[in-house]
């Protein structure tokens, strides 16, 4: 995708993901030349996070897209939380009291990998914007006056892309972070999470849930999400942690999943699983979120486990918050507004995300609710 490549773009972008590719609207909203680098060959149908809350759906208001996304996923009104043991709902929380402080009450239920496959679309042929996926980003310097990305393209060959700023959104094991030799701080579960989905229609079956729901045990919670998926009835999704040295064939086999399954919500029969997931669960902090003519956002500055889907939305707070300073900078301002980012950023997720989703997690861990 793309128009012919720009003599020397304002910024290159590494990473085409979610939040990669809301910083390029952000950016290319501003009027900010843009070239962004993917290694893959094309987006891929990632199931990760899937909610967007009311901050995030201003922001996208503000960039013009919230309301052609909207419809697009499943409007949230409430979160309930559910004692697995009993199955007594213990709370819930409804967006619509929010009504007087957000143009947007409620969460959107909206795979990432969709925000993703949408604004590529929609971008197309924007003029001072180049898209290249299969490009693999081997190396960046910082000359002080501009940041050079080494990459090696479709074909092999190497090539050098020279642009005033680099933005590393390319993930937890972020080639940009690497580069530019910033510390990744904090530390990993043991557990790791595994992700179910089905097409079993829970509410038809009788359970009556709503679209977002916790349910605690300190021996092994659950969280079951309803989406849009790509059919009519859409997808449930479900979250469990494994136990400690559990294996992949142990976590993963057909068996096993469904003895989860019947655990929390017993039923006649076999749940038809669609895809699953099993992953490492990690909650870190870069040093910096700026370090020269490099910077980070979303993934490649922090990750968090994802109870609250704070990660993605932290991301597009991010992309936000670097674009309006990128562009005063590049209109002539001082760049320590750029240090300013990295302070804001950085605070965000330590007295924020992070110590939120840990916080939660625990309250999912305990017995009473409280923690």
């Amino acid at each position: 995708m793309g128009v012919k490549m720009p003599s020397q773009p304002n910024v290159i972008v590494v990473g085409c993901g979610p939040v990669g590719m809301v910083m390029v609207l952000a950016l290319i909203k501003r009027g900010i030349s843009v070239t962004a680098l993917e290694v893959l060959p094309e987006p891929i149908e990632d199931q990760r996070a899937a909610t967007i809350l009311p901050p995030s759906l201003e922001m996208l208001d503000d960039l013009g897209i919230a309301e052609e996304i909207i419809p697009l996923g499943l409007i949230a009104e409430t979160t309930q939380y559910h004692d697995r043991t009993t199955g007594e709902m213990i709370a819930e929380f409804d967006f619509g009291t929010l009504k007087d402080d957000t143009r947007y009450p409620y969460c959107l239920q909206y795979e990432q990998y969709k925000i993703v496959n949408w604004l590529i679309e929609h971008l197309e042929g924007t003029p001072d914007l180049v898209i290249r996926f299969s490009t693999v980003v081997t190396d960046i310097t910082d000359s002080g006056n501009q940041a050079t990305v080494t990459v090696e393209n479709v074909d092999g060959e190497e090539e050098s892309i020279t642009a005033d700023y680099v933005i590393g959104c390319d993930g937890g094991r972020s080639m940009v972070r690497k580069s530019a030799e910033i510390e990744f701080v904090g530390f990993t579960y043991p557990e790791r999470f595994l992700k179910i989905a089905t097409e079993f229609d829970f509410n038809a079956a009788g359970f009556n849930y709503c679209k977002r729901n916790y349910f605690s045990d300190p021996d092994e919670w659950c969280n079951l999400f309803h989406l849009k998926g790509t059919s009519p009835a859409g997808i449930w999704r479900l979250l469990f942690p494994t136990r400690i040295g559990e294996t992949d064939e142990e976590c993963l086999s057909p068996a096993a999943m469904q003895t989860r399954l019947q655990k929390f919500f017993p039923k006649e029969g076999e749940y038809p699983i669609i895809y699953t997931g099993l992953y490492d669960v990690h909650q870190r902090v870069a040093e910096v979120f700026r370090k020269g003519r490099i910077l980070l956002a979303g993934d490649s500055a922090h990750v968090n486990n994802p109870f609250g889907g704070l990660g993605l939305n932290g991301g597009i707070h991010d992309a936000v918050n670097l674009a309006e300073k990128l562009d005063i900078v590049l209109n002539g301002a001082d760049d320590t507004l750029l240090n300013l980012y990295s302070r804001q950023r950085h605070k965000a997720q330590m007295n924020g995300i992070q110590a939120e989703s840990i916080r939660k997690k625990k309250l999912m861990e305990s017995s009473d609710g409280n923690i």
